[in-house]
Formats: C-alpha cells, structure tokens, sequence
C-alpha cells in the first residue's frame, strides 16, 4: 500500500467515525504534518475522496468535509432501490434461481444460534448480501454501478449495526426476501426488499444525526476545557 492510499484509508476512517465532521475545515498542510507525509500524496488522497463525496475543495481556502446533505443520500438510496428491485425481478425470470441463492441461503437462513454476533462481520455480511442479489443477474454494469452507490453510502449505512437489535431483524428480513424470490412471488419480494432498505435507511439517519450531534458537543466541551486550562 503507498503513501497516498494509507491516507486515503486513514482520512476515510476518520470521516466515518465522525472525528472529521460535516462542514470541518483543514488545509492539505495540516493533513501533511498530521501524517508526516509531503503535500503530494495528501492531495492524491483528498482529490480521491472528492471524487467519493466525501470532501470539497474551497478555492483559496483548503478543504472542507463536505455538509451532510440527507437529500444527496435519498437519491442514492432512490438508484439502489431501482438496481435492486429490477435484479429481483430477473432472479425470479430466472431458470435456476434455488441454484444462485444456494450461498445467500446458507448463510441468512441459518439457524438462530449459528447467527454471526459481531456488528462489524454482520455489516459485511449485509452488504454483500445486496452485492449478490444485483451480481447473480449477470449484468456486470449494473453490478458496478450498484457497487458506486454503496461505496457512497457505506458512511452512513456502517452505523446500521452499532444497535445489536439489528442484526436479528436483518437475518429475518434477508430470509424472508429469499423465501419470497425462491416462491416466484415478485410483487411481495419487491415490497419487502423496498421495506428492508427504508427500516435501515431511517435507522441510519437517526443515528447519523445523534452521532454527529454528540460529536460536536464533545468537541465544544474539549475546547471549553482548553480555553479554562489556558
């Protein structure tokens, strides 16, 4: 891994934990010196997660983690949805649909004891459970896009996990889409798969929200300290 793709990583990681926030203002020196690394694989780093949406350039005023826009990730949202559904729709078309969910059945209709625990796996898992439902139709541009929208979302579709509650109601939601899609029953599998992502998607809002409100708060109240300690 180079230079430029270490900070890449580390910048991300700092923006999907919240401890860069939406609206933060930084210069390229700043990250530099942060990183110990020269301004060149900063910047290769910064133009990349500008091109993710992640962050923006100010013309004569360095950079800024881009404003949390909810109607950007709606949109985004509006194309998985439409990517989705349509791959649920030629799964069904399909001849050997049982063969092609085989995997996705293994693992998502296990027994509840055998259910993976871990928040982190379980996104993981989540994530590639909706990869192979686009995927399995056979359509690669459709997968890459699917897989663009995602990789735009993952900021905020990562905290779906952070309540344990979630990944049972995951399990049973994944399994039922399954069951349905298996039974040919296309207008009640498109439903559920258009509730699955809605339930998760005002999930993550809600937290977004509380976790970028608890953030400030806590960064007001170490710049109070400093101030009083000064």
């Amino acid at each position: 891994m180079n230079v430029a793709e270490k900070i890449y990583q580390q910048l991300r990681q700092e923006l999907f934990d919240f401890q860069l926030l939406p609206g933060d203002r930084f210069s390229e020196t700043e990250v530099a010196k942060r990183m110990n690394a020269s301004r060149t694989p900063v910047r290769e780093a910064l133009y990349r997660l500008e091109r993710d949406g992640y962050v923006q350039v100010q013309f004569r005023n360095g950079w800024q983690v881009r404003p949390f826009d909810f109607q950007y990730f709606e949109e985004l949202y509006d194309v998985r949805i439409l990517l989705e559904v349509e791959s649920i729709r030629r799964l069904i078309a399909s001849t050997d649909v049982e063969e092609k969910l085989a995997p996705l059945l293994y693992l998502w209709c296990c027994d509840e004891g055998d259910r993976v625990r871990d928040s982190a796996q379980v996104a993981e898992m989540d994530e590639n459970f909706h990869f192979s439902l686009v995927d399995l139709n056979g359509n690669q541009q459709m997968s890459a896009i699917h897989r663009q929208i995602c990789e735009r979302l993952r900021i905020i579709r990562r905290l779906d996990f952070t309540r344990v509650s979630r990944i049972d109601v995951t399990y049973e939601e994944h399994g039922n889409i399954l069951g349905l899609i298996l039974l040919g029953n296309e207008e009640r599998a498109v439903a559920a798969l258009k509730e699955h992502i809605e339930i998760s998607k005002n999930t993550v809002r809600e937290i977004t929200l509380h976790r970028i409100q608890t953030a400030k708060s806590e960064y007001s109240i170490n710049i109070k300290m400093n101030h009083s300690g000064a």
